[in-house]
């Protein structure tokens, strides 16, 4: 019995290491958009009552340590512009607004001007 704990714990260690995940995570439901809202505040380091400023400067934080030329990837640099339109969307004041903003803001980010 012994032998057979020990060999499922190293089964489960080899498939975390080998996909990235453990076995049973497949079982929970997907996050839901407030489990969103929260990790978006935490990879930008924002608290719940963050103003539009806020947000954007945090942004631009991430973004200058994560931009490909500062040895991140482009995989980061979406993830956080993502993170900044999701909380900006949560915003009780978005209108027309926010997508002048985040329109002006991808313009900043990728170097492009009309």
């Amino acid at each position: 019995m012994l032998k057979f704990a020990i060999l499922l714990g190293v089964a489960v260690i080899v498939y975390r290491y080998a996909l990235g995940q453990w076995p049973w995570a497949g079982l929970f439901a997907k996050p839901t958009r407030s489990q969103a809202v929260f990790n978006a505040r935490k990879l930008l380091g924002v608290e719940q009552g963050a103003s539009r400023e806020d947000i954007k400067a945090a942004h631009k934080r991430l973004v200058s340590m994560v931009h490909p030329d500062k040895g991140g990837s482009n995989a980061q640099v979406h993830e956080a512009n993502d993170a900044r339109d999701l909380l900006l969307a949560e915003l009780p004041d978005q209108g027309a607004k926010v997508a002048t903003d985040v329109d002006a803001d991808r313009e900043e980010d990728t170097g492009q001007h009309d």
